[in-house]
């Protein structure tokens, strides 16, 4: 990268053309053993929780690097990320950041995630994220300022990256009207069924999971949503599993600290190889804050069974009994038709070149 201006050249992870970038932030940390699974495969959130990290710290440093109202970033929204290859315990994780769009209100933020074996030095690209971030002033939590805007080399940037931030403001407008179920324990579920693998797991907010506002970090939201899914996707199939991909996270309200909250995960939808869990996000401010349980964040993760050799096995299907249950396995069913097609419609355009 060359300095230019007092700023940095890089190229965009998004079109692979050149931006003008206040800064980029690499963090680097060593895998070990209480990041990990029974089999030496780093949890899905752990990596989610490094990828917000990285995501925050270079959109708070963008969003101050003016003059005017001192102000912290709060994540709202992650889209889809994929996870190409597991990490292991003892690997390094370096995790990469920088900015490409930013709207009146909002900054979206390039993350990759490469991993390296300090033995040999060799090193493979695991994950890709991006995330939508919006700066909130410390003095009033409930303002919302505005962003500095990014420098583009080229008007099409600008233009691509509007498209982007008009596509995931709809779909979060539309997930947040679907928003109003709650999970409800089934009684004696059968193997295979949704009830059966069903899980929830109960937080109580402390200092540590908080940002200087006291709101929790979205990296800790995301860990503990990964978590449950995993419960699930391991009840399900009782072999190893690792984490997939998981589509778009959205946040639709700040949690506070002192809440109580409740991380539900049930099995939507199963293909041969692979399990889609339903996460859902609630919070109770119980006796510190006037305000009544709400819906915080929602998701769908993906997961693999693999044997102890680390490969694919098939996945037991899931057994849908009621007329909800089969509407969420149809629905399950689309979203995983799509994105095989984009890898398919992906694998088709890099072999044309």
């Amino acid at each position: 990268m060359a300095p230019v201006g007092g700023k940095r050249v890089k190229k965009c992870s998004v079109s692979g053309e050149e931006i003008v970038s206040p800064s980029a932030v690499q963090i680097s940390r060593i895998m070990r053993s209480d990041d990990a699974n029974f089999a030496g495969n780093v949890h899905g959130g752990t990596v989610l929780k490094m990828i917000e990290e990285a995501g925050a710290i270079i959109s708070s440093r963008h969003c101050n690097s003016q003059k005017g109202e001192t102000c912290v970033t709060v994540l709202a929204r992650v889209e889809r990320t994929d996870f190409l290859s597991p990490m292991c315990i003892g690997e390094v994780a370096h995790v990469s950041a920088e900015i490409t769009y930013t709207s009146k209100h909002s900054v979206e933020v390039q993350v990759t995630v490469v991993s390296e074996d300090i033995l040999t030095g060799a090193r493979r690209m695991t994950n890709k994220a991006a995330l939508w971030y919006v700066p909130i002033s410390l003095k009033n939590v409930d303002k919302v300022l505005e962003v500095p805007p990014l420098v583009y080399t080229r008007k099409e940037q600008e233009e691509e990256g509007r498209k982007r931030y008009e596509a995931q403001k709809l779909e979060r407008m539309e997930t947040k009207w679907k928003n109003g179920e709650i999970m409800q324990p089934s009684i004696n579920p059968g193997p295979y069924t949704v009830g059966y693998s069903q899980s929830t797991l109960i937080h109580l907010v402390g200092p540590s999971d908080c940002t200087l506002h006291g709101f929790v970090r979205g990296g800790v939201t995301m860990k503990l949503m990964d978590e449950v899914a995993g419960i699930v996707a391991a009840r399900h199939c009782k072999t190893n599993i690792v984490t997939a991909s998981v589509d778009a996270i959205n946040f639709h309200d700040k949690i506070r600290r002192g809440c109580v909250i409740t991380i539900s995960g049930r099995m939507s939808f199963t293909s041969n190889k692979s399990m889609e869990i339903e996460v859902l996000v609630d919070a109770d401010p119980v006796a510190l804050h006037p305000q009544e349980r709400f819906r915080a964040a929602s998701a769908f993760v993906t997961y693999v069974s693999l044997s102890k050799e680390g490969k694919t096995l098939p996945v037991p299907q899931l057994l849908v009994e009621t007329e909800e249950e089969k509407k969420r396995f149809e629905e399950g069913k689309v979203r995983y038709l799509q994105m095989k097609a984009k890898r398919q419609a992906q694998i088709d355009a890099v072999a044309q070149k």
